[in-house]
């Protein structure tokens, strides 16, 4: 049995007005809820620092569970060299997302990644540099960091027989990279003025 279309004109059943009141007041609520997403990545230090690097906002505790404070100080010492940069963890993290605005982050992840892979024990060296070969080196690796084909060539030899200086003169080049390119841009870049800006202001203000 067909069922009789509702013509324009025709008023709605009750329970009708309430489903449509109600997808009405759940468009409202994540207008809302947008609205409150905006604001929270706005001007205030607090909120800005959670969107952009959860892991430094003030006060928290970091993976060596100590309370670290983020200075103005210290994101001033960020713009006299990358190697300042980089030797802060929040540095790296405010890094990151500068590159990760770029699409290049695999750089920093792979200087990184050379880092731990230096601390690593001999009887596990294998592994990694396996892994960090596959990841950033060989040519069709979904995070491949920008280095010409003799290096490539070079660097995967060395990874087959490991050491701990496998990957330094890939790593060398991509710092290099960075230096040079990323992070002078990263140094007149919104996220980094106006987090210096927020430091400075909020201790004027004490």
């Amino acid at each position: 049995m067909l069922k009789p279309r509702k013509m324009p004109g025709f008023f709605f059943s009750h329970n009708n007005m309430n489903e449509l009141n109600g997808k009405e007041d759940c468009k409202l609520a994540k207008g809302k809820v947008h609205k409150k997403k905006q604001k929270a990545c706005g001007a205030d230090l607090k909120s800005y620092l959670k969107c952009m690097v959860p892991h430094i906002e003030s006060g928290i505790k970091t993976s060596s569970s100590r309370n670290v404070m983020l200075s103005a100080e210290e994101v001033i010492q960020w713009s006299q060299s990358l190697e300042k940069l980089l030797a802060s963890q929040s540095g790296q993290g405010v890094f990151r997302e500068f590159l990760k605005s770029e699409f290049s982050e695999e750089n920093i992840e792979f200087w990184l990644a050379c880092e731990d892979y230096k601390k690593t024990k001999s009887d596990h060296l294998h592994g990694k540099a396996e892994k960090i070969y596959e990841e950033f080196v060989q040519s069709d690796a979904i995070k491949q960091i920008n280095i010409d084909y003799q290096m490539r060539e070079a660097t995967a030899k060395k990874a087959q027989d490991p050491t701990h200086t496998s990957f330094d003169e890939a790593q060398k080049t991509v710092y290099i990279l960075m230096e040079r390119d990323s992070y002078p841009r990263f140094l007149k870049s919104k996220s980094y003025l106006n987090l210096l800006n927020q430091l400075q202001t909020n201790t004027s203000n004490l």
